[in-house]
């Protein structure tokens, strides 16, 4: 959107012109980057409905992330200026408020910010991991290979992500077009024939009865019976958005048979990954594990993690804090992160046990989808099967005679 702006320069002369940012406060940024002091801003017109922005499509993807940090590895690589670099990916980025942010990145550091404080400034899109590893590079003069280690670890997570939430699919499909059937069969085939089978006059088997009783309910009271369903959702969903609540959820999610074996091997992937990539960065092992337990997204483990920074700093080795916990670290995990620590290559030892975990998680998709498929075709199709059924029968009956 454009906005109309007056502002005084460093000398005191007033100038008015009009910008282009994704939001106010892109505009009020752009300008003072600038070196301008705002005085008016106001939108320069307003614009239809049809043609406004909507702000939930403004966030950056992790796939325009992963995209960003590749091209910047590879011209970094290739000799090319991180300005020069910046400016070129800006160029050729969809994304437009994404390709804004790029143009301040670089706007910040042709004005002599470090790279890792300007990507600071904007903490929604990068995150403290993506902060830090590049001023671990920045520090250690190895921008090059840390942006390296960088692009192949987002690429892995993307992956691994993109591959649970691609399994998700199929499942929601099947549910949903299974409610939908059978909305459409309480709402206005059963009704129908519900007419004809009372015109008959003949005592109706207990299965039918129900199946008829059930569908009158759901056209009486069924809007009750959706606003109750909807509340308790409602609340749960901003219960589990409480502190508390997620700290409940982390650790129920990990005492549900058959699934907590599963998100284990999530949580244990992520937890090396992210430790050896901050390790290959650079990082000490102290603030790579306080960075770790951050973005590890469950709070039983981020408990243990931070436990294990405690025990770092005071001379402790990770895999005898990691050895109070085999619940949540299997002694196979334990044991290789204690091997890495006893031969200096702890972030060539967890990169062995990510490879292990990621394949695991993978395969584990992969049967998990294919026992879950045909069991919801049955399934499914046995309650719809079994409607139809209850319904036909007496009309069956009914024939024979």
């Amino acid at each position: 959107m454009k906005f109309n702006y007056q502002a005084r320069d460093q000398k005191g002369q007033t100038q008015v012109g009009v910008v282009e940012a994704s939001s106010r406060e892109s505009a009020f940024q752009l300008l003072g980057r600038s070196g301008l002091v705002v005085t008016v801003l106001e939108e320069a017109g307003a614009r239809p409905i049809y043609a406004r922005r909507i702000t939930f499509f403004d966030k950056v993807s992790a796939k325009d992330l992963v995209l960003f940090s590749r091209q910047l590895a590879i011209l970094f690589r290739s000799k090319v200026s991180l300005i020069e670099a910046l400016q070129t990916i800006a160029k050729q980025a969809e994304h437009q408020t994404f390709r804004e942010k790029i143009i301040r990145l670089s706007e910040s550091v042709e004005g002599g910010t470090a790279f890792s404080d300007a990507l600071g400034e904007y903490p929604k899109v990068f995150s403290s991991f993506y902060v830090n590893i590049v001023k671990s590079g920045e520090a250690s003069g190895k921008l090059s290979d840390v942006l390296e280690y960088l692009a192949d670890h987002l690429e892995r997570e993307y992956e691994l992500n993109s591959k649970i939430k691609g399994a998700m699919v199929y499942p929601a499909f099947v549910i949903f077009i299974a409610i939908a059937v059978l909305g459409l069969m309480m709402f206005f085939v059963i009704p129908n024939l519900s007419a004809v089978l009372m015109s008959t006059g003949q005592e109706l088997p207990i299965v039918t009865k129900v199946v008829l009783g059930f569908a009158s309910f759901l056209r009486s009271w069924g809007w009750i019976f959706i606003l109750l369903l909807s509340g308790i959702g409602v609340m749960a969903f901003r219960y589990i958005r409480t502190p508390k609540g997620k700290r409940f959820m982390d650790k129920i999610i990990l005492q549900i048979p058959m699934l907590n074996s599963f998100v284990r091997m999530i949580y244990l992937s992520r937890f090396a990954e992210n430790l050896s990539t901050l390790v290959s960065g650079g990082l000490p092992i102290v603030q790579s594990l306080d960075i770790t337990a951050k973005i590890i997204g469950n709070d039983v483990y981020k408990d243990i993690i931070l436990e294990a920074k405690i025990g770092v700093s005071k001379g402790e080795r990770i895999g005898q804090i990691l050895e109070r916990y085999p619940k949540e670290f299997p002694p196979v995990f334990t044991q290789m992160v204690i091997v890495g620590e006893k031969s200096g290559s702890l972030d060539t030892t967890l990169l062995n046990v990510v490879e292990f975990y990621r394949d695991e998680v993978v395969r584990t998709t992969d049967t998990f989808l294919s026992i879950l498929e045909p069991a919801l075709i049955v399934v499914l199709g046995g309650v719809v099967g079994g409607l139809m059924a209850s319904i036909l029968l007496p009309l069956y009956q009914l024939s024979s005679f």
